[in-house]
This record gives structure tokens, C-alpha cells and sequence, in this order.
């Protein structure tokens, strides 16, 4: 599946930003709020009123004994203010089916369920499933302006790249093969594998554009199989000098319609991995954008085989004298 709107540098039209990056990068507890103003459910809506007044916020988590049981916003407010229901408990109008998010996923995640859900605020809850903080579209604003600040890749690859590797390395055709083990389920370590792959890739000599639309790619395919998957799957990269081979394989229950599984915002997630903030069925679009050929094999009871390639145009290519056949597993 050809994409025909090749990303090659920062001033192309669909380019892969430093911004965009930093998504996939922090993870919400980084840049969420982590000092509260909680609401009982007993409060009257009134003293809602004043809250928001006084701490300038336009929504606030409900929580009895510590546990998060709703939230309140300013459009709950609003409503009891037109029924005249000023003196009504929080618990008549707030929202209880709260979506919550986790505080180590990545930034990314919150991001799409603030695309998809049309919300202002997202309670952030710990692995106990305890209310640690809250998000809002004003957080992930100042948390990458803050890392902006910083410029970690630069940093990484002035100490550790090895880009001529290839260089030294006389053959017909070398390649270096990087694979790794992916687990069902596995949402704590979702995004290392991605994670390690563009660190590789930068020490390689790739620019940072090459690396942010690889490092997007895989992030995609990888919270795939650990949503989607059976038992897991295997993520594999083969790196030449002048293209990326991406490629994801496991055995779980297949796709049935491929068209119908490429339309953003489709997804067979369950509810519980939806409650989780994953699952919004943004994945393979994300993917289409940042590459240049996309191949979708599936089909119900056989699993599914995604492969992905981005081609490196001459300015971009890793070394100097590419020739090569040989090839380094790891």
C-alpha cells in the first residue's frame, strides 16, 4: 500500500515534528497536575461554583474515600445553574462513566482520547488504579514547551553515534537486523521497543526526522500487538543504508475486514482496554502517514503480518560507501 506523500525533512508538508515526537517521548505523569482540588459528592453545586472560582479550573475529579467516582465540569454547572438546582448535590450532575488514562503511558495516548472523546480534562490514575493527578489539553501545552527547552537527541547522538558503520563494512549489501519480543497485554513496557529503535537508529547517523517517523511507526504497531495479539508477536527492523524494513508478525485472531480496520477511529478493542485509554483505533493511520509503503497481510485465524518501508533518499542515507550482505542479529 503505497503512500504516495513521501516525509523526508522538517519543511515537508506532512513532516514528523519535534512536537509531535515529544508525544510518543513523555509520558503523562510528566506533565500532568498533580495538585488537586477534589470534590465530595455531597458538596452542593454552589460551593462547585466557588471552587472553580477561586482556583480558576473548569473541572475537578469527585472523590469518596480516596476513590474516584466521578467528575464535575463547568458544563455540570452550567446545567444545574439553568434548572435552577444550585442547592443539588455534585452527585446529581456529575459525569460517573469517567474515561481515565494512566500516568505512565505515553503522552500520546491522552492525546487521542482528548481527540476522539471531545473532553477538557482526563483523570490520571496510578498502577493501583489510585487518582494520582489530572491532564488537560493546557498541561500537555506546557509539558512540551518545558522539554522543548532541552534537546535530548542532540545530546545522545554526540555521544554515541556510530555512523560509520556502515562505511566500514565492504560487501554487496549489509544490512543490521534488530528484533524484539512483544508481549499480550504488556501496557507497562508499551513503547520501549520504539524507544530503542529510534535511540539505534540516531547513534546510526539517521536524522532526526528518519528516526521521529520510524520511532512513530513502530510505537503504533507495537501497542498493537500488545492490544490485538494472542500470544504477543515479534517486531522486526532491517536497517540499510538507503531504507528501513519494519515488520511486526503475530498469531492473534486476524482481521476480517482490512479496508474497514484502516478507518480512523475503528477499533475491535475491548472496553476494558478502552478504559485504559488505549485502543482508539488511530494506530494504522498514524503508521500510513509516517511511512512510504505499507503492506497489511491478515486474515481471521492465521494472525497478521504488517510490513512497513521508508526509503532514504541520498543526503539521508547511513554512510557514505554502502555496499552489503551482511547481516548482524540481535
Amino acid at each position: 500500500m503505497a503512500n504516495p506523500e513521501r516525509v523526508i525533512t522538517d519543511g515537508a508538508a506532512n513532516m514528523i515534528s519535534r512536537v509531535e515526537e515529544l508525544a510518543y517521548e513523555l509520558t503523562i505523569g510528566e506533565v500532568m497536575s498533580r495538585e488537586l482540588k477534589t470534590i465530595a459528592p455531597g458538596t452542593k453545586m454552589g460551593d462547585v461554583m466557588e471552587t472553580f472560582r477561586q482556583a480558576r479550573i473548569s473541572g475537578a475529579p469527585v472523590v469518596s474515600n480516596g476513590v474516584l467516582i466521578g467528575i464535575v465540569s463547568l458544563e455540570d454547572l452550567i446545567r444545574a445553574l439553568r434548572e435552577s438546582n444550585i442547592e443539588a448535590p455534585v452527585g446529581e450532575y456529575m459525569t460517573r462513566q469517567v474515561m481515565t488514562v494512566n500516568g505512565a503511558s505515553p503522552l500520546i495516548e491522552a492525546l487521542k482520547v482528548f481527540e476522539q472523546r471531545h473532553i477538557g480534562r482526563l483523570p490520571v490514575v496510578d498502577d493501583n488504579n489510585k487518582l494520582a493527578g489530572i491532564i488537560t489539553k493546557g498541561d500537555i501545552t506546557s509539558g512540551v514547551m518545558r522539554a522543548l527547552q532541552y534537546d535530548y537527541q542532540e545530546e545522545e547522538v554526540r555521544k554515541y553515534r556510530a555512523r560509520h558503520l556502515f562505511e566500514d563494512i565492504i560487501s554487496d549489501r549489509t544490512s543490521l537486523t534488530l528484533r524484539y519480543k512483544i508481549k499480550h497485554g504488556e501496557f507497562a513496557h508499551g513503547g520501549n521497543a520504539s524507544s530503542h529503535i529510534k535511540k539505534a537508529l540516531l547513534r546510526l547517523g539517521a536524522s532526526p526526522q528518519i528516526a521521529r517517523r520510524c520511532g512513530i511507526a513502530i510505537y503504533e504497531a507495537e501497542m498493537n500487538l500488545i492490544i490485538h495479539s494472542t500470544n504477543g508477536g515479534m517486531i522486526r527492523i532491517e536497517i540499510e543504508p538507503n531504507q528501513i524494513l519494519m515488520e511486526t508478525l503475530d498469531d492473534g485472531p486476524g482481521i476480517a475486514d482490512i479496508a474497514l480496520a484502516m478507518t480512523p477511529g475503528y477499533s475491535t478493542a475491548p472496553d476494558s482496554i478502552r478504559e485504559l485509554g488505549f485502543g482508539a483505533g488511530m494506530g494504522l493511520k498514524n503508521i500510513h502517514r509516517c511511512v512510504d509503503d505499507m503492506y497489511l497481510d491478515s486474515a481471521p485465524g492465521r494472525g497478521t503480518r504488517l510490513e512497513m518501508r521508508i526509503y532514504m533518499q541520498s543526503e539521508e542515507q547511513l554512510g557514505e560507501t554502502n555496499h552489503a550482505n551482511t547481516t548482524r542479529d540481535h
